[in-house]
């Protein structure tokens, strides 16, 4: 592998191609305003380096990068690349991963709108993410562990995904979402999964209004809800609730066990009828059409 030092590189293409390279505290950057340096590269390194410039990383394969920042010029940086490392590094530029497969990413920092459209087969651990509109849309096969996350819209479409050990601050989260699971996670914001998928929550904190509705196989296991009013209209839910919920609107069918309910509202004119068990402190509800 060929090693390349101290080198800036601001040129169109000016990498294009390339093969089995290892680049170290090297800039890409500068008045020349460069697009696409690396693009169709395969089986290199990128270390302690800078990026400024747009659209760096597409259709490359087998790449690496430790200590690489991109700013917020870099936009659009990874697009189309597959077998993919990232550790300890900065990704700043709007829509840096897309259409992407085999992505593993550590110990990063990620300020991003429209991070990860439609890429698969991703892992992030201990991975700070702000700002990041429309996080994983219609992502597969996603696995978080250790995910610090703010901003809106998250997570829309992803099929195949399990989350761990993180904190989700995001409006409108899982939306039309398939086979997600989450565990041992903070989950606050509006409106959560509406019209999930087999969405199973495991010894989580559920905190914000009119959270789990039109969702068809929803599980929560030991979880808790905070300031969850108006929750699980019109879903198939099966729940065990540590602690309170504020209320339960028409929910369709299943079972629903907490300690408290503050209110259940069954409304004559729902659209589906509640075919629901609801348990508050080992006392029974029952409703049925």
């Amino acid at each position: 592998m060929k090693e390349i030092k101290n080198e800036r590189f601001g040129l169109e293409r000016a990498l294009y191609g390339a093969e089995n390279i290892k680049l170290v505290d090297c800039r890409f950057d500068g008045i020349e305003d460069g697009e696409s340096a690396l693009k169709e590269a395969n089986h290199f390194i990128l270390e302690n380096c800078f990026m400024n410039l747009r659209y760096p990383l597409w259709h490359d394969n087998d790449v690496k990068l430790e200590h690489v920042e991109m700013t917020e010029n870099c936009r659009a940086a990874l697009w189309y690349s597959s077998n993919v490392q990232i550790n300890n590094s900065k990704l700043h530029g709007i829509k840096a991963l897309r259409e992407c497969r085999d992505i593993e990413i550590k110990n990063t920092e990620i300020e991003s709108p429209e991070f990860g459209w439609r890429s698969k087969n991703v892992s992030l651990s201990n991975v700070k993410i702000n700002k990041s509109e429309y996080l994983f849309f219609e992502g597969q096969n996603l696995t978080l562990k250790n995910v610090d996350f703010t901003g809106k819209y998250s997570f829309q479409y992803v099929e195949d995904m399990r989350i761990e050990n993180s904190n989700l601050d995001t409006k409108d989260a899982f939306w039309h979402s398939k086979n997600v699971t989450v565990i041992n996670s903070t989950i606050r914001g509006e409106y959560l999964a509406w019209y999930s998928e087999n969405l199973t929550l495991i010894d989580c904190k559920i905190i914000g209004t009119q959270p789990l509705c039109y969702c068809k196989n929803l599980k929560l296991i030991h979880c808790e809800m905070i300031d969850t009013d108006l929750a699980f209209e019109y879903s198939d839910v099966a729940a065990t609730i540590k602690g309170s919920i504020d209320s339960v609107k028409n929910p369709k069918s299943g079972v629903i066990e907490a300690d408290d309910i503050k209110e259940i509202i069954i409304t004559d004119d729902a659209k589906y009828k509640s075919e629901a068990k609801i348990k508050v402190n080992k006392k029974q509800f029952s409703f049925s059409s």
